[in-house]
């Protein structure tokens, strides 16, 4: 399949989606700038989510609408505060779009509800993503899968009968270009939690591409993810942690972006095929493995001894396996130190 002019898939390089979210800080010239260095690091893309406090919940502040666990990145603020402060202002997003073609990178975002739908239509995005809350969302996928573009889906919290639904949802309407990202729907995960063995099962499960949504610190499981088949990989993208932001806690850094881009591509390139025996790179190799040599001046008529053949490097004799078999045998000839040991000499 193809995002945009970018081929997706096992014999390409993984696509590489800077996840911008809230972390513009409410600052369009911040957002134009996350673009410019996701593309010095070498992404692929830049994301974006597209909503309004209204189309995610209630205007509300206490009980459920309000964030009160430990354990959330986010405790102490309500849902609609928190959207009002993550949001993406809608016009904004043509101008961070076409800041993205400027550097030849994609441009496209994650809608929430179908007005987000319509109005990403309108500016001809290339696209779509589903987050890991909305895969359930079955009438947003469909119509999104009704625009006949690429869809990613993260499957955070998604037993395999919802997976089933949200994919079968996308193939009702001959949508056939679809993404499964892995992801672990916690802020941040932890390698233990990430469980990127799934990813295998899920292509086969599903036949369809499949990535990696990362919310881990580091590079680590996305390079395992790309080993395990990962053609996508999806991380946070903020231009410096300790400016804040909604999401800057488990976002990357620029050096950190640029890291993943080249430890990827290193880790698809290093996949190959399956090949025993030397490569043609390894064929010049082969000279320094051990062989049998003469290790002692001899005469014509000497008996081969432990004494007197080696097992050394480099490897123009006979193989080592021979030894057994060669011991106890005469030589025809002189043959000094340094001498390859070959079936020739021997009587």
């Amino acid at each position: 399949m193809k995002i945009g002019n970018r081929k997706i898939g096992r014999s390409e390089k993984p696509f590489i989606i800077a996840e911008m979210s809230g972390n513009h800080n409410q600052s369009l010239e911040r957002a134009l700038k996350i673009v410019d260095l996701a593309a010095e690091a070498g992404a692929d893309a830049v994301k974006l989510q597209t909503y309004t406090p209204d189309t995610m919940t209630l205007d509300i502040h206490t009980g459920e609408f309000f964030i009160e666990s430990d354990t959330n990145l986010w405790k102490g603020q309500s849902l609609y505060n928190l959207y009002q402060e993550a949001y993406t202002p809608w016009e904004w997003h043509e101008a961070i779009f076409n800041r993205c073609k400027e550097h030849g990178m994609l441009g496209f975002s994650s809608p929430f509800d179908e007005t987000a739908v319509d109005f990403l239509e309108m500016l001809d995005v290339p696209a779509y993503k589903i987050a890991s809350f909305e895969n359930v969302d079955i009438p947003l996928i469909k119509k999104v899968a009704a625009t006949g573009k690429p869809i990613i889906i993260s499957t955070g919290m998604a037993s395999i009968a919802e997976l089933d639904e949200a994919v079968q949802a996308v193939r009702s309407q001959g949508n056939d270009q679809l993404v499964l990202l892995k992801c672990t729907s916690t802020y941040p995960a932890t390698p233990e939690n990430s469980n990127i063995a799934t990813i295998p099962h899920m292509q086969e499960l599903f036949s369809t591409e499949v990535g990696l949504s990362d919310h881990t610190m580091g590079v680590g499981t996305a390079i395992a993810a790309v080993t395990l088949g990962a053609t996508v990989i999806e991380k946070h993208f903020t231009t410096s942690r300790a400016e804040g932001g909604v999401d800057a806690a488990f976002s990357m850094e620029p050096h950190e972006l640029k890291l993943l881009v080249e430890e990827t591509e290193r880790a698809w390139s290093s996949l190959g095929t399956v090949t025993y025996g030397p490569t043609d790179a390894e064929k010049p190799s082969l000279e320094h493995r051990r062989s049998l040599y003469i290790g002692a001046d001899l005469k014509a008529g000497s008996v081969l001894t432990k004494e007197n053949v080696r097992v050394i490097r480099p490897g123009h004799g006979l193989a080592p396996k021979h030894l057994e078999l060669v011991l106890g045998k005469t030589i025809k000839v002189d043959a000094a130190k340094g001498t390859p040991l070959s079936w020739e000499l021997l009587l």
